[in-house]
């Protein structure tokens, strides 16, 4: 197969690059943009850690050739801290201990942003049928859930 040009916004920074046509969009975040925050899991969309916000809505970048990502807006985890600082979520997750192992974590951090960005307010069952989307194997889901509620009160108190 030919390789194809594909254009992309990644975090907000502009990509052109010339790909296989059946690259995934996980494979060219982690091998053509070196982006690692996208996990790979079952490759099936099932387990929901490779999730990402493509033109803001979660996306499984597992089931999504990269070529047809060209022109849109992606955000990964690594969208998340500015200027080294966490934002209020990751806040939250680190101080609601929201994460174990880890491999989860940036596809729970995904949702849960999408999440807030459509209802800075959601109500618990919201929480959880967001976080459902995804699995996690280590945490029982609680902590996540209650990470997700602490980032809401720190948004409203301005700690942001």
């Amino acid at each position: 197969m030919s390789a194809v040009k594909v254009n992309v916004r990644v975090n907000g920074t502009a990509y052109a690059r010339e790909i296989e046509p059946r690259m995934l969009l996980c494979d060219f975040l982690r091998e053509e943009l070196e982006l690692k925050g996208t996990h790979i899991g079952c490759e099936h969309g099932v387990c929901g850690v490779c999730t990402v916000l493509v033109d803001g809505e979660s996306t499984r970048a597992c089931l999504l050739f990269a070529v047809q990502a060209d022109g849109a807006e992606v955000r990964t985890v690594e969208s998340l801290a500015k200027d080294g600082q966490l934002s209020p979520l990751q806040q939250a997750f680190r101080e609601n201990h929201g994460l174990q192992c880890g491999f989860c974590t940036p596809a729970m951090l995904m949702v849960a942003t999408e999440l807030l960005e459509h209802d800075p307010d959601p109500s618990l069952e919201d929480i959880r049928e967001a976080v459902s989307s995804n699995l996690c194997r280590c945490t029982g889901y609680f902590n996540i859930v209650d990470a997700v509620r602490t980032a809401v009160a720190m948004i409203k108190e301005g700690k942001q």
